[in-house]
């Protein structure tokens, strides 16, 4: 049974599905076009099991973005995979005038409905008195109030789901067939639509529907000019009396308004945390809290996952056979996974603050004040939501630009969003620090680290905005964009919908980031075990010579072995090829290997550096990934690898760098051009070598 939610923005249609299904959720996106499609599945009473489907948020079946089409194409689209058997409309009890807008329209599709009337505890402190038993023989359909946050009454949502008619009971609203009485006849007897204001719809919208085909459409733009269709003028007509509809419902079912008092928590809230200098200072130290903590409160897990994970290489070692296989295991594959899991406790810690923020309706106030700023440099608030969303991953924040109506905004926002530092570069920045900053208190609260962290986002936001105020004077457009958003009452936030998103980021982050960084991690060892024949023969030959054995201890011996092995194999060859080009910038051809692996993903950085260092590693010698890379030595100097130079360097050229190939993809795919991700990859390169040159230049 397939069951899709429709809501408008802040109405709790999210909260209600991750309450309904759980963590039997998964993320992909609907067939054919790249917005995001949310599924889940929820056991009903009467034994079957429910397929949930997520739509993007509308305020009307009348689309102002791309996310927005996806809602009409999906309940008009019968032959689809995604056709629901019922749609349950989402409505917010505090503010059923506007929510009511969209249940008519769902409603007039003529597919069964079940409403569900949510934070019906908010409307009740807020005075709003509804008669729920009137409303539901007014509309024809089944009302249930719930309050999907405290998790009331769900049990009888999904009942009223299970035992839905497979027939439309909803009573009519408007008269729709009066809109346009010869145009719509005539595109149901011709297209075989079942309902009326489905084939309006179609009217209005068939240039941007894909099932749709070309031909259908054509006719029905014939058909247009033969009935002088004029779309404006309908829709106004048609909101006009569906409003006229609704006021008639309200005035007999809402027994009492909301209660009139001058200020509401959430203003006086407002007054704060949206003011012109306070706000900024708030969210600035709410930045430095959430820094702070993923160093402070990830030490110690950290810690625990590291030694494990020496712990399993040594038994490895101890307990199987020397052998290709052995090393494979212990210096492929758990070196591999010792770079992807020792970070799960900052990922984890870094999507809590942030799921924290959204549930609280904080972060939909940080859109509304960087408004201005990023209208100053060529973009609008819209764009903070992508590049709030960018702390996570480049790749959906881009997908989310296709909201802004703009073409000129939304390129850019598009352009400059993979400059802010996403999660995939959070490991690379925490190793790198953790060499060479020290964990010092400043103040006795204070700690360095996390004010480097800090500093690391700061820098790329800083980076984005420059970036932004480049691409306004470049790109030229005459529309001009504008910025509209409802901003949620302040709550409380979920803890059980803190935890499944901390669940679902973590899981993500380990079995996506995981797979790509352990395939590589074998590739990797097998290149670095493997090498030209001549080569390594001459190595091996070099350290069997009387003169070169009692040159050195057998401790020593067995690392200039090991290192020089590693020098003349595949991975070494490749890695001396670029060192010339890596050199000014403090990096020697080990980190130019680490620097060619992370363009499948920036964080395969710690994995390569891991399998690298394990390779040139003996049995004596196994320790973490972060002790290897703080012993590594310069072959030719005997300095340290990872000096403080070097390693602001390398945090910089990631920070700005486009290392990574989702992303550029998912550019190609937005834009409908190689040109855009060409022009992306070169800028941000060339900055990224440019800065990172500087930097390791006054640093030296």
């Amino acid at each position: 049974m397939k069951v899709a939610l429709v809501g408008n923005p802040n109405t709790g249609k999210s909260t209600l599905f991750n309450v309904l299904t759980g963590l039997n959720q998964k993320v992909g996106n609907f067939p054919g076009v790249t917005v995001d499609k949310k599924t889940g599945v929820c056991k009903l009473p009467d034994k079957r099991v429910a397929q949930i489907i997520d739509l993007p948020g509308t305020y009307s079946l009348y689309p102002k973005s791309k996310d927005e089409t996806i809602v009409f194409e999906v309940l008009a689209d019968r032959g689809s995979s995604s056709f629901p058997d019922v749609v349950v409309v989402v409505v917010d009890a505090t503010n059923l005038k506007r929510n009511l807008l969209l249940y008519t329209q769902v409603a007039d599709l003529k597919i069964p409905v079940v409403i569900a009337l949510n934070m019906m505890d908010l409307a009740s402190k807020s005075g709003i008195v509804i008669n729920v038993d009137a409303l539901s023989e007014k509309l024809g359909v089944q009302i249930i109030p719930i309050s999907a946050r405290q998790g009331s009454n769900l049990d009888k949502l999904k009942q009223a789901i299970a035992f839905t008619s497979k027939q439309p009971l909803q009573k009519d609203t408007i008269n729709v067939s009066d809109l346009a009485p010869g145009l719509i006849s005539k595109i149901k007897d011709e297209l075989l639509v079942d309902s009326p204001y489905a084939a309006l719809q179609m009217a209005h919208q068939h240039e941007n529907l894909r099932f749709l085909p070309a031909d259908k459409s054509e006719r029905i733009e014939e058909l247009e000019k033969e009935f002088s269709f004029h779309s404006d003028t309908s829709k106004a007509t048609e909101t006009i009396a569906r409003y006229n509809f609704i006021n008639e419902v309200l005035a007999e079912t809402v027994i009492a308004g909301p209660k009139q008092t001058k200020k509401s928590v959430t203003n006086k809230i407002d007054q704060i945390l949206t003011h012109k200098i306070w706000g900024f200072l708030i969210f600035f130290l709410l930045l430095f809290v959430i820094f702070q903590a993923i160093f402070a409160w990830s030490e110690v897990p950290m810690s625990l996952i590291e030694g494990a994970f020496v712990w399993l290489t040594t038994i490895v070692h101890e307990n199987l056979p020397a052998g290709v296989l052995t090393d494979l295991l212990s210096d492929g594959i758990i070196a591999g996974l010792s770079g992807v899991l020792v970070f799960i406790p900052q990922i984890a810690i870094l999507f809590a603050f942030i799921s924290v923020l959204e549930d609280t309706g904080y972060m939909a106030r940080v859109t509304f004040m960087m408004d201005k700023v990023m209208r100053k440099v060529g973009l609008n608030g819209k764009s903070v939501v992508p590049m709030i969303g960018s702390l996570a991953c480049a790749v959906p924040s881009i997908m989310s630009a296709r909201n802004i109506e703009s073409w000129k905004d939304r390129m850019i926002t598009i352009m400059v969003v993979p400059l802010i530092s996403c999660s995939a570069r959070l490991p690379v920045y925490t190793v790198l620090i953790s060499l060479v900053v020290p964990d010092k208190m400043i103040g006795g609260f204070l700690n360095m680290q996390g004010i480097v962290l800090m500093g690391m986002y700061l820098i790329s936001v800083l980076a984005a905005i420059l970036a932004a105020l480049a691409f306004k004077y470049i790109l030229k457009a005459k529309e001009r964009g504008y910025f509209i958003m409802e901003l949620p009452v302040y709550r409380m936030p979920r803890w059980d919908n803190v935890l499944l998103t901390m669940f679902e980021k973590v899981k993500t982050f380990v079995f996506e980031a995981g797979k790509v960084i352990i395939a590589i991690s074998i590739v990797l060892w097998a290149l670095s075990n493997y090498g030209p024949p001549g080569k390594r023969a001459e190595v091996e030959r070099k350290y069997q010579s009387p003169q070169v054995i009692n040159q050195y201890s057998p401790e020593d011996l067995e690392l200039h072995k090991s290192s020089e092995l590693l020098e003349s194999s595949y991975a070494g060859v490749v890695g001396k090829f670029i060192e010339p080009a890596i050199i000014p910038l403090g990096y020697d051809w080990k980190i130019g290997i680490a620097l060619i692996t992370s363009f499948a993903a920036r964080e395969v950085f710690v994995g390569t550096m891991a399998t690298i260092y394990s390779v040139s590693d003996d049995e004596a010698h196994i320790s973490s990934v972060t002790d290897k890379m703080r012993n590594a030595k310069n072959a030719t100097t005997g300095l340290p690898v990872f000096t403080l130079a070097s390693s602001f360097s390398l945090m910089i050229f990631y920070a700005f760098a486009m290392q990574c190939i989702s992303t550029i993809a998912i550019v190609y795919r937005e834009t409908k051009s190689w040109k855009w991700p060409l022009i992306q990859f070169t800028y941000m390169t060339v900055l990224a070598y440019v800065s990172s040159w500087v930097v390791f230049n006054l640093l030296k």
